[in-house]
C-alpha cells in the first residue's frame, strides 16, 4: 500500500476529528439552535466516516480479499484481516449508517445523536486510526 496516500488521509481524518472537537457545543440546546454549528458537525463527522472507508478500502485493495461490496462491509473485511478489532469494526459499520442517514436525509438528523457521537465516539476514530497504523498485512 501507499504509505503516502495512507498518511494523508489520516491526517485528513485527523483535522476532521479535531474540527468536531473544537467545534461540539456544552449542551444539546446549542446544538439545536445554531445550524452552522450542525453543518459543521454534520458535515465533518461524515468526512471521518469516508475518510475510514477509504482508508480501509485502500489496505484491502493490496490484500487478496474481494472488493467489499458496501461501505460497512469494508469495515468486516478489515476485522477478517485483524487489521482493526472486533469492537472498533462494529462501531464504525454504526458510524456509516449515521454517515448515511446524514448524507441522504439530512433533514432527519437528530441532533441529541449528533450531540451524543460528538461527546462520546471521536475516540473510536482515533482508535481506527492506531490499529490500521500498527496493522501490517
Amino acid at each position: 500500500m501507499d504509505p503516502l496516500i495512507l498518511a494523508q488521509k489520516i491526517e485528513s481524518l485527523r483535522r476532521c476529528i479535531k474540527r468536531v472537537a473544537e467545534k461540539t457545543p456544552t449542551d444539546v440546546d446549542q446544538l439545536i439552535e445554531d445550524p452552522d454549528i450542525q453543518d459543521i458537525l454534520v458535515l465533518n463527522i461524515s468526512r471521518a466516516v469516508q475518510l475510514c472507508v477509504d482508508i480501509g478500502s485502500h489496505i484491502i485493495s493490496e490484500t487478496e480479499e474481494p472488493a467489499p461490496a458496501t461501505m460497512g462491509d469494508v469495515f468486516t473485511t478489515l476485522t477478517r484481516l485483524g487489521a482493526i478489532t472486533p469492537a472498533t469494526g462494529e462501531v464504525m459499520r454504526k458510524a456509516v449508517g449515521f454517515r448515511n442517514v446524514a448524507v441522504h436525509n439530512y433533514d432527519t438528523i437528530n441532533w441529541e445523536i449528533v450531540f451524543a457521537i460528538c461527546q462520546k465516539s471521536l475516540p473510536d476514530f482515533r482508535r481506527f486510526v492506531e490499529e490500521v497504523t500498527n496493522y501490517s498485512a
